[in-house]
């Protein structure tokens, strides 16, 4: 699993938290000192708390379970949108949709009508229509493209939600909290660390800092996913050797059989000949 250095996270920002008077007193635990008005985060936790998080990711991809990403603020969104597209994982760095988590199949309904948009352009029914009307349906296709379009995939509720700053995405955090299902976060010092269940004390405003933690964080999911994939490899060609060797040992058996079956058919021939020759 990768790691990272204290002298990373000081380089990249991650210890810069918000004015003193803008702190919530819940992450008191997670602060070093204050300077200049603004508090230290404490980067020692931060990696505790960052490798923590890691491995248990890591287990979650492992397992082939889904990690929904959310960011959706502007200096995060680019760099979630390309950094988890390259692990194939569900996010959200548009609006986030209300009832994206409680309300799971209407969500779903709505990703399957741009399959059904996709089809009316292959099926000849986009010929049928006016002008007008082709405008509007395109308009909506692009519409929940935008919205919709990084979930396309995910045909279930993730097993986990990763979320940068959850101040801003706290409707998610109150979405996953009423399902049960856990949250890892940049927590900055402005946020309550209570409310979520994988804490990672963090600056997430600066991009460089969520560029660094993004990154850290997909590495160990695409090991995991690496894990799961030598895994099921190794299966396959376990199930491939033992399909081989039951064949070998049935060939085997028919061979024995048949080996068996033309000695009995010899001695009963010797015995039908000595017989005769008796009889003579």
């Amino acid at each position: 699993m990768s790691k990272t250095s204290f002298q990373e996270l000081l380089d990249a920002g991650v210890h810069f938290g918000h004015l003193k008077r803008k702190w919530n007193p819940n992450i008191a635990p997670y602060i070093f000192m204050e300077r200049n008005g603004i508090h230290i985060i404490d980067l020692q936790k931060t990696a505790d708390k960052l490798e923590d998080a890691s491995a248990a990711l890591k287990q979650i991809a492992k397992s082939g379970r889904k990690i929904l990403f959310v960011a959706t603020k502007k200096q995060a969104k680019d760099i979630v949108a390309e950094r988890v597209n390259k692990i194939n994982m569900p996010y959200v760095t548009e609006r986030w949709p209300g009832g994206m988590l409680t309300n799971f199949p209407t969500i779903r309904k709505a990703v399957k009508k741009m399959s059904a948009i996709d089809n009316m352009a292959t099926d000849g029914t986009f010929a049928t229509l006016s002008k007008r009307e082709k405008l509007q349906i395109t308009r909506q296709r692009a519409k929940l493209e935008k919205n919709l379009g990084s979930i396309a995939d995910l045909t279930r509720l993730p097993a986990a939600l990763f979320i940068v700053d959850i101040s801003k995405e706290y409707i998610a955090v109150r979405e996953a909290t009423r399902l049960n299902i856990p949250v890892f976060a940049m927590v900055d010092t402005n946020s309550d660390p209570n409310q979520v269940e994988f804490p990672i004390p963090s600056n997430d405003d600066a991009a460089k800092s969520i560029s660094l933690l993004v990154n850290l964080i997909c590495e160990s999911i695409e090991e995991g996913l690496n894990e799961r994939k030598m895994e099921r490899e190794k299966e396959a060609a376990n199930k491939e050797q033992a399909e081989k060797e039951a064949a070998m040992k049935a060939e085997m058996e028919k061979a024995s059989k048949e080996e068996s079956a033309a000695s009995d058919v010899k001695e009963l021939q010797k015995i039908t000949k000595d017989k005769d020759e008796a009889a003579k």
